[in-house]
């Protein structure tokens, strides 16, 4: 098992103990706070909620947590090692001399600055080159954007295996090749903060009316097309030469006020603290933390779907997890259920009873059909060449609860494998708990005519090995039921 050590375990050093973790990587913490323990576990607990759900194939199993109370321990053998201690450079140095002194020379150093350069942070070092900026967004555990600032100390060796690791974490590195103060993605924030802040002062706009225009225009279109491909559709068919051209002259009007901040006093912090608390006072941080999951989640999974921006590094990250081999139905143990499906419950696949809705578990039963379609041979360039199955008929049965961040797994009993008919049964489970039953009969049919028809020889064959590896398990409990007539 790989290891990585986080030193410092507040929000962000939290969430990345959590990307970690979740990925299979042993995680050692160091934190000086009493209460980071209880901090972390805070963070983890969110993040096993919502981070399995955004990937369709199981997340390795979890790695092991440990805390540390000395830093050399926590560091000692771990490939990778992320620093997220306060944004003090002299506290930062300190840090690294004592790291250093104490971890593999190959491991990775990233540090999670949001402001300073790597240059500034190698600065004295033992190995400057060990050092690197990592600078994540928060919740570091959901969002894939790491901005990766190397200086010519770094070898392209390391800045590649750098890369390698992250995009194993489901993280997006954007190599930042040449450094600044405050790297690529807080410049932009800082200048929508100050203006957010002129608005506020001169009563313009309330936090509420800001945050408003944010995220019910322009943070949507941001969220999934960026910002010069979203001008670029701006500017219609004569493309970003036009939109320039149209809106260019608008960089000389005093629109904004970007480099002027206004003066931070007492009065306009209590002002923004106020409208702030008037707008989400009534909800913990917590609860706040939930639901800004929920909704990233659920617009990333939309995202997937396109295979576009966030949901496009999502799918890539299933890709290198999924198992692509089927079973050598020669070789294989066919005598017991065939597993067909395994994953987590996504957020979005939960309804207003805070538990799986009835959708999802045909969902879920649908893509183990498919896997099974798959195993016997009605694969993708089967029914390309003409041949398929088409459901008839599906019965489930809710047996119990599962929840958004539940591991599920489905198994799949074959009951009829003859001729044009194919008859299933599929058990759902969390842990050893049976959470449903999902029943179905299908009919082979010919694309062509789209009517029922014999399959291929080769799942004839297919079929023929199953029903008899599978011969003496007993008739499933529900197979074959119906919904009673009330007396």
């Amino acid at each position: 098992m790989t290891t990585a050590a986080i030193i410092g375990g507040g929000v962000i050093g939290g969430g990345w103990a959590a990307r970690f973790l979740l990925n299979g990587w042993d995680v050692r913490v160091f934190d000086p706070d009493p209460e980071a323990e209880r901090k972390i576990g805070e963070v983890l607990a969110n993040a096993r909620r919502s981070l399995p759900g955004l990937s369709d194939v199981p997340l390795p199993p979890e790695g092991k947590l440990s805390f540390h109370a000395d830093l050399g321990d926590a560091v000692a053998g771990a490939a990778w090692i992320q620093e997220s201690v306060p944004e003090r450079l002299d506290l930062k140095l300190k840090v690294y001399r004592s790291i250093q002194e104490a971890c593999d020379p190959q491991a990775i150093l990233g540090s999670s600055t949001s402001g300073f350069k790597p240059s500034e942070l190698q600065e004295g070092a033992l190995r400057p080159g060990q050092i690197v900026v990592t600078h994540p967004f928060n919740p570091v555990y959901l969002l894939p954007l790491i901005e990766l600032v190397t200086t010519p100390e770094n070898s392209p060796e390391m800045i590649e295996r750098a890369k390698e690791i992250m995009r194993g974490l489901g993280q997006f590195p954007l190599h930042v090749r040449k450094e600044i103060d405050a790297h690529i993605a807080d410049r932009f924030l800082e200048a929508v903060w100050r203006e957010a802040l002129w608005l506020v002062k001169d009563g313009i706009a309330t936090t509420e009316e800001i945050d408003e225009a944010i995220r019910m225009g322009f943070g949507i279109r941001w969220a999934q097309m960026g910002l010069f491909e979203t001008y670029r559709v701006a500017g219609g068919e004569a493309g970003m030469k036009h939109f320039m051209a149209q809106f260019g002259p608008c960089l000389s009007w005093p629109w904004t006020k970007l480099m002027d901040v206004p003066e931070f006093t007492d009065e306009l912090v209590d002002l923004i603290a106020g409208q702030s608390d008037a707008q989400s006072g009534h909800h913990t941080i917590r609860e706040l933390e939930r639901i800004r999951d929920n909704n990233l989640v659920g617009m990333m999974r939309a995202l997937k779907a396109q295979n576009w921006g966030a949901g496009a590094v999502l799918n890539t990250h299933d890709a290198a997890r999924k198992p692509r081999a089927l079973p050598n139905l020669e070789t294989a143990d066919l005598s017991q259920p065939i597993l067909t499906l395994s994953r987590a419950v996504p957020l979005d696949w939960t309804d207003y009873n805070g538990h799986m809705t009835e959708s999802k578990y045909l969902e879920a039963f649908a893509n183990s059909t498919d896997r099974f379609m798959e195993i016997i041979g009605c694969d993708a360039d089967y029914i390309a060449n003409g041949g398929s199955y088409f459901t008839a008929e599906t019965h489930i049965r809710h047996l119990d609860e599962t929840h958004a961040g539940a591991r599920i797994r489905v198994e799949t009993q074959m009951l009829l494998g003859q001729g044009k008919k194919l008859h299933l049964f599929h058990r759902m489970y969390e842990g050893d708990t049976l959470l449903a039953t999902g029943e179905s009969f299908l009919l082979h049919v010919s694309l062509e005519t789209r009517k029922p028809c014999a399959p291929s020889p080769a799942i004839e064959a297919a079929m023929a090995r199953i029903t008899q590896a599978q011969a003496g398990l007993p008739y499933p409990e529900g197979a074959g039921s119906a919904i009673r007539k009330p007396a």
